[in-house]
Formats: C-alpha cells, structure tokens, sequence
C-alpha cells in the first residue's frame, strides 16, 4: 500500500463472523434501499429524463443508457444502468488503451479517456450518470452503500482476500467513493476499503457513507 494514505489493510475475514449476525440489519437495510430508491426515482424523474435527452443529442448514435454485466453478492451477474457518458465504440476501442491505465491491478481508468463524450464528463463529475442505478437498488441487485459492482474480467483476477470484497451487495456509493483524492488511491487500498466496510457495517456507518457521499458530489470529485 502507498505512503500509508489510507488506514486499513487487505486481511482474512471471519465470513460467519461478519454475515451471519445481521438478520435485523439486513432487513432494514433493504426496506430502506426499496423505500428510498423508489422516492428517489419518482423526484429524479425530471433530471433523468432531461439527462437522457441531453446524451443523445450530445451522441445520436446510440441509447442514452448504457448496460454492463457486473458481479454481484457471491459473484452472481447482474445488468447495471447507467447513463452514457462514451462514445458507442468504447468497448472496441478499450484494448488500444490498456497501456495506459493508471490504475495498478485489474481496474482501468486514465485522467483524460479519449472515449468520454463532452456531456459525458460532466455527468461523471456530478455522478448523474450513476442515477439509473438507483433501478437496481428498487429491485435488490444493488444497495445504497456497498462495494462498488466490478467487472466479471476484474473479479477474474482478484486473489483470495480481493475476493471476500463478493461477500455482500454492490452499492452505489461506498468508502472508496468518498476519498478526496479517489483516482490516486491504489487498487490495493481500494479493496481493502471495501473490506473495511463490510467488516464495519452498521446503520450509522452506512448514513455515514451517505451524507460524505452528497459532500463529495457537491465538491465535484466525481471521477
């Protein structure tokens, strides 16, 4: 891990230790993800809409959503939404780009993607284009705060500890999404954040994610 930025480590966890004593608190939780992600699609309907329109005028050339094959609780696959912030091509164009990843580990992002359309970058920035997730909170493929859905070809390459990170459900926001400083944090520091979440999770650290969240996205620190 660099420079000790981040204080938690990559370690074995106890899985009946930290799953099986959350009846009460997996029950809640989810009567809160349907609560709250229902209310939150009816009010973001207007921005949504305006969104979706705004991308296909931006790039006619395909659908203003997009849809990936993510992993899920105990790496079962799911369909996760989003708005589109790349060009249609992105997928084809990925391979020409890998030598310039700037993550370490399986995750790929660079600073400035060629394949990021202009309304694309700022939804990025404000987290619009994560809204349509709200949908796979309403129907239990995410929740409000998790780890973040990884690909079926990152999860591949996950060791033994990376993999603990399939305990639980995805969410939309999580400990690595509020760092200040997110896109300098390696990918080791990365899953042991999620490993720290899943290790800590309550009801109070899960408000506690949400509110940093909104901080975060009125700071602009979106990737």
């Amino acid at each position: 891990m660099s420079d000790n930025k981040i204080n938690c480590e990559l370690k074995k966890l106890d899985r009946d230790k930290v799953l099986k004593n959350k009846r009460l608190y997996w029950f809640v939780r989810r009567l809160q993800d349907i609560f709250f992600s229902g209310i939150a699609l009816i009010v973001l309907s207007p921005v949504m809409i305006i969104t979706a329109i705004v991308v296909f005028l931006d790039d006619p050339h395909g659908s203003p959503f997009f849809s990936q094959v993510r992993c899920g609780r105990d790496n079962k696959p799911f369909k996760m939404y989003k708005f589109r912030s790349m060009y249609c091509d992105a997928e084809a164009r990925l391979g020409d780009l890998l030598e310039d990843n700037e993550m370490d580990g399986p995750a790929f992002k660079i600073k400035d993607d060629p394949r990021i359309t202009r309304v694309g970058r700022f939804i990025r920035k404000t987290s619009i284009d994560e809204l349509p997730q709200l949908w796979n909170i309403f129907r239990g493929d995410m929740s409000i705060v998790g780890p973040r859905p990884a690909l079926p070809r990152e999860v591949e390459q996950y060791n033994e500890l990376q993999m603990q990170r399939m305990y639980v459900q995805p969410g939309l926001t999580c400990y690595w999404q509020i760092q200040p400083n997110r896109n300098d944090v390696t990918f080791d520091e990365w899953m042991a954040l999620d490993l720290k979440y899943i290790e800590e999770r309550s009801f109070i650290v899960d408000w506690k994610i949400i509110f940093l969240t909104f901080k975060a996205v009125f700071g602009r620190h979106g990737s």
